[in-house]
């Protein structure tokens, strides 16, 4: 087991989650589940889950970060984890239906802000704050504008 591993707290609906979680990540393995509790794999990252209750919500304070590299992963994380229910946020923020967050980002993101012409790496970051999904295209064009 890795040293740190993120615990994650569901209302009663840690089953549905982890099933969820699995159709929209490829490599995912459940590797115990019971009523209360589960440890599962996605991506290489382990995870564990309580069946809580209603007592604690996931907020924006933590979120999962998606390093991907083309815009159709942009657009299948990005579909996958709105789906029935989640909702869009600014910058590549979402929330998946269990209310947890995450960042949907393609690695130009970072190359293009970490310009050394500040002028172009603020074109890019001001392009990027007009965004819900992450449009690699529109920050390009950004870029080179």
């Amino acid at each position: 087991m890795q040293k740190i591993t993120p615990f994650l707290w569901f209302d009663n609906n840690l089953e549905e989650a982890i099933n969820f979680y699995s159709t929209v990540f490829t490599n995912a393995k459940i590797s115990n589940i019971n009523p209360m509790s589960a440890t599962f794999e996605l991506e290489g990252q382990q995870f564990m889950a309580l069946n809580g209750g209603p007592h604690f919500k996931f907020n924006e304070a933590v979120s999962f970060y998606v390093n991907v590299e083309t815009q159709e992963e942009v657009d299948y994380y990005w579909n996958k984890l709105t789906a029935d229910g989640g909702s869009e946020g600014r910058c590549g923020w979402l929330k998946d239906k269990f209310g947890l967050s995450w960042q949907i980002i393609p690695s130009i993101l970072g190359k293009l802000m970490g310009d050394k012409d500040p002028v172009k790496s603020k074109k890019v970051v001001d392009a990027m704050l007009t965004m819900n999904k992450i449009d690699v295209k529109g920050l390009q064009q950004a870029y080179a504008s």
